[in-house]
């Protein structure tokens, strides 16, 4: 009876020694991960003004090099292919000055583990698709709506093809706040959580913007989306 309990009691500290471990562990890849998110969208928020003349730069380089490029081609599944080589476009060159910024987010949150899968996988996709993203070189847009246009508008070039392939997949925003992560947020986390929030807010709103831009960038090029 005595080793009975002996036994139950070793084992139910040997479970309370694993919560309070979970628990630590837990509060230690929350605070880790929420400095490493707070300096990213911070960076961001900053390089707004650069950012913006990033992307906007993809217009002037289309009226500079390839007005009209697309003049008299249909809409259809490549053109739409081609649409979103712009957008991808302006995404890289919005985001050159972010680079650092990035590749530190990107150290920093890698093998973070949480007792809860669901918070590790969604930290650990979107660092992969951030990685993906900004492992891409900025696309050739007029050489290829050229080389589409070599073909009668029939064939899109191999470059446009594996381009979308990956941008589009893995195209995200800076700054994510995984569901669930607050109930691991200790007084200092919080507060870094909604300055995380608000910067990310602010940052939708300029890519919002640039949505303007996208448009003037189609007009030029009479390319349909």
């Amino acid at each position: 009876m005595r080793r009975g309990l002996l036994a139950t009691g070793a084992g139910m500290l040997v479970a309370l020694i694993g919560a309070t471990g979970a628990q630590a562990s837990d509060s230690s890849a929350t605070s880790v991960y929420l400095h490493a998110n707070y300096a990213l969208v911070a960076a961001g928020h900053a390089h707004v003004g650069a950012s913006v003349a990033g992307y906007r730069s993809v217009l002037t380089q289309v009226r500079r090099n390839c007005p009209k490029a697309a003049e008299a081609s249909p809409q259809n599944p490549e053109s739409t292919d081609l649409s979103n080589e712009v957008i991808g476009a302006m995404v890289l060159n919005a985001g050159k000055v972010d680079r650092p910024a990035i590749k530190t987010y990107l150290q920093a949150v890698a093998g973070l583990r949480w007792s809860s899968s669901k918070i590790t996988r969604a930290v650990a996709n979107y660092a992969t698709m951030l990685r993906k993203l900004y492992a891409l070189s900025t696309p050739d847009l007029c050489g290829d709506i050229a080389a589409w246009k070599s073909t009668g508008f029939k064939s899109l070039p191999s470059s446009t093809l594996s381009f979308v392939g990956v941008f589009y997949p893995n195209w995200v925003a800076l700054g994510l706040l995984p569901n669930g992560l607050s109930r691991f947020e200790d007084a200092q986390d919080k507060q870094l959580a909604r300055g995380s929030a608000r910067y990310e807010y602010q940052l939708t709103n300029v890519e919002a913007q640039a949505v303007e831009t996208w448009g003037e960038i189609m007009n030029e090029l009479i390319l349909n989306p």
